[in-house]
């Protein structure tokens, strides 16, 4: 026997229900397609407007759109955080909100952290939220978030012994999957080149499991020239090749270096020739089995291992 689906909460429930977890009423806004669409006309409850403009949802529109996303987000100063979990890092981490973005379903359960705020809460029906973002929402909720003000790179080097440096890494899956490695391998900084995926990008986010939050990065430029930056800063730069004539990671390890800075080039050429033409040490992880290289990620969390401070 098939158990009956249990009918969606009204607004009032969602209201009174809200309340009760010291949400209040002022900072709900409903939506459903017809707003997405344009159409939507005003809807009260208990002579309180809970509707919310098209205008308003700006933030969460089009989220599937890369390469707009990409821009828009720095230029507008935010970023956008999915899933309850990575939500509660950012906040953690001191991140602050603009607004969120749930279905009624999963509203009660960010409830003990969306009270302590008084950004908007947008709440639409799942039919909604997919219209608006571009994809089916399974994570609980998006919120839109203040991005912090960028490190300046003299005061992140001048307090770290261990450094990663990202160089025009493309893909956001790659960049999420490297800070996440240089989190748990203990790097005190990660630093991106001007032309490398934006670390706080959504997908980017999800993949570090917003370890983004809690280690300190920020954009090296000029690249490859601010290379003298960490060397004057007595750091040894090392860059990871598959280049002939570099030295093993072994042998980069047995050096036993205090400060020690790694680059990781892109998915398809690797380091550029400038940046070769600059490092302390070139670096190979030999290859066995037939395998001629691998994939950015997997090879940064063995340097990272092998290369961590005890």
């Amino acid at each position: 026997m098939n158990t009956p689906a249990k009918a969606p909460l009204t607004r009032q429930q969602v209201i009174d229900r809200a309340a009760e977890l010291g949400i209040t009423a002022d900072r709900l806004r409903f939506f459903d397609e017809e707003t997405i669409n344009g159409e939507g006309g005003g809807s009260a409850v208990d002579e309180v407007e809970f509707s919310v403009s098209a205008t308003e949802l700006y933030d969460y529109t089009q989220l599937t759109d890369v390469a707009l996303r990409s821009v828009r987000e720095p230029a507008e100063g935010l970023f956008i955080a999915e899933s309850s979990k990575i939500i509660r890092r950012a906040h953690a981490a001191g991140m602050v909100p603009r607004s969120y973005l749930t279905s009624p379903k999963w509203l009660f359960d960010l409830a003990d952290l969306i009270a302590a705020y008084d950004a908007p809460i947008f709440i639409g029906t799942d039919a909604a939220v997919e219209a608006l973002t571009g994809f089916h929402l399974h994570r609980g909720a998006l919120a839109a978030m203040h991005r912090p003000a960028m490190d300046d790179v003299s005061q992140l080097v001048a307090k770290a012994r261990r450094i990663v440096v990202i160089e025009d890494v493309v893909d956001h899956t790659n960049v999420g999957a490297l800070i996440r490695s240089a989190a748990a391998m203990g790097v005190d900084a990660v630093l991106v080149t001007p032309r490398c995926a934006d670390p706080l990008y959504r997908r980017a986010i999800r993949v570090s499991m917003g370890t983004v939050f809690q280690i300190p990065w920020t954009r090296i430029d000029p690249w490859p020239g601010s290379i003298d930056t960490l060397q004057d800063a007595g750091f040894v730069v090392a860059g990871m090749t598959l280049g002939e004539g570099a030295i093993t990671l072994d042998e980069l390890v047995a050096e036993e270096h205090d400060k020690l800075a790694l680059v990781f080039g892109s998915e398809g050429h690797g380091l550029t020739r400038a940046t070769e033409q600059r490092l302390d040490r070139r670096v190979t992880i030999p290859m066995m089995g037939g395998v001629d290289s691998l994939n950015v990620a997997a090879s940064s969390a063995l340097a990272l291992y092998a290369t961590r401070l005890h």
